[in-house]
């Protein structure tokens, strides 16, 4: 799974050869349009109020793709916010020269917010990912036992060996969320995604191709995606051991419709007294057709979870409009894994 996504020269990520949209391999919350990046920005802008309005403050993504998201987030800031557009600085943590020479095409006009890292730096601000713990590689075990690729002739095959004990499956992914706690000074995280129960997990992974499912991870290797829903429990517990703290969890229906909820407080798109910025939902049946898809619980609002998790946030403070309408998170995860 890592040589399939992410091989420097090969890689279905790496390469560039991945494709967004109807006309590509599938479609993310940022290819149904700017509406996910404008509301987001909304959401970063609360945060940059409750931190009393910082000079300085950092927006973190990783798995950035093309760029158009930080480009959405940024337009409606300059727009909404200018005194947080002003304070921000906007890092893309890309190892791979293509995506960022095709990251530096789509910001050109935000040249001068814009950083590039390797790795990840410390920060004081917002760690966000969409869609980027379902694409980190995988382990497959089960009863004990773990799945290796083999060779058999021409063609790559399933080996079953005994599994390591001391290796979780998702390894990669617990790896990842000990760096983002080891370099967040103060903030948040915010990770958007889809998961499924710890049960559901085992030996189960999706390939897509053109909006294809693909029987075997063997197909199309380098020209087909490779997932696995993502064990949000597992993420928690884990951000928890390395001094995280879980500050929100719901479904992507629930954490958008907060964040609207507070750019219009009366039942109306246009903003009010005390709002974050004008609505960025002008009347218009394209921007209707967006909200529909990212919200409807039978499109994308109910596919897709989202996790907040904080550093040195005050335990008083309010909740992130986001998750208005959420449960106390722990029982929410605790809902993804019944077991639990």
């Amino acid at each position: 799974m890592q040589q399939a996504l992410y091989h420097p020269e090969h890689g279905y990520y790496s390469s560039g050869r991945c494709a967004i949209g109807r006309k590509g391999d599938y479609f993310t919350n940022v290819s149904v349009g700017p509406l996910f990046g404008q509301l987001l920005a909304a959401q970063f802008t609360e945060i940059w109020e409750q931190f009393c309005r910082p000079d300085h403050f950092v927006i973190v993504e990783e798995g950035a793709h093309d760029g158009q998201f930080a480009c959405d987030v940024l337009e409606s800031l300059q727009k909404r916010a200018p005194e947080f557009f002003e304070a921000l600085r906007y890092q893309i943590v890309e190892p791979f020269p293509i995506l960022k020479e095709r990251q530096s095409r789509t910001l050109e006009l935000f040249r001068d917010k814009i950083e590039w890292r390797d790795s990840l730096q410390p920060f004081v601000g917002v760690h966000f990912s969409n869609e980027l713990l379902d694409t980190m590689p995988v382990r497959l075990i089960s009863g004990g036992r773990e799945k290796f690729v083999g060779v058999d002739g021409d063609k790559f095959i399933f080996v079953e060996r005994p599994a390591n004990e001391n290796m979780k499956f998702n390894q990669a992914a617990l790896d990842w969320i000990e760096r983002i706690a080891a370099n967040l000074q103060r903030g948040y995280v915010i990770a958007i995604d889809y998961g499924r129960s710890g049960a559901e997990f085992l030996g189960h992974v999706q390939v897509r191709a053109r909006h294809r499912s693909l029987d075997s991870p063997f197909e199309q290797i380098g020209h087909a995606d490779i997932t696995m829903h993502v064990d949000w429990p597992s993420i928690a517990e884990r951000a928890q051991a390395n001094g995280l703290r879980v500050a929100g969890f719901t479904d992507q229906h629930h954490f958008l419709a907060g964040v609207l909820s507070e750019l219009g407080r009366s039942g109306s798109l246009e903003a009010t007294a005390g709002d974050w910025g004008p609505s960025p939902l002008p009347d218009s049946p394209k921007m209707k057709r967006e909200l529909q898809t990212l919200l409807h619980p039978e499109m994308l609002g109910r596919a897709f979870q989202v996790l907040a998790l904080s550093e040195n946030v005050d335990f008083a403070a309010p909740k992130l409009a986001g998750f208005k309408f959420a449960g106390e998170p722990d029982a929410a995860l605790a809902l993804i894994d019944p077991s639990r």
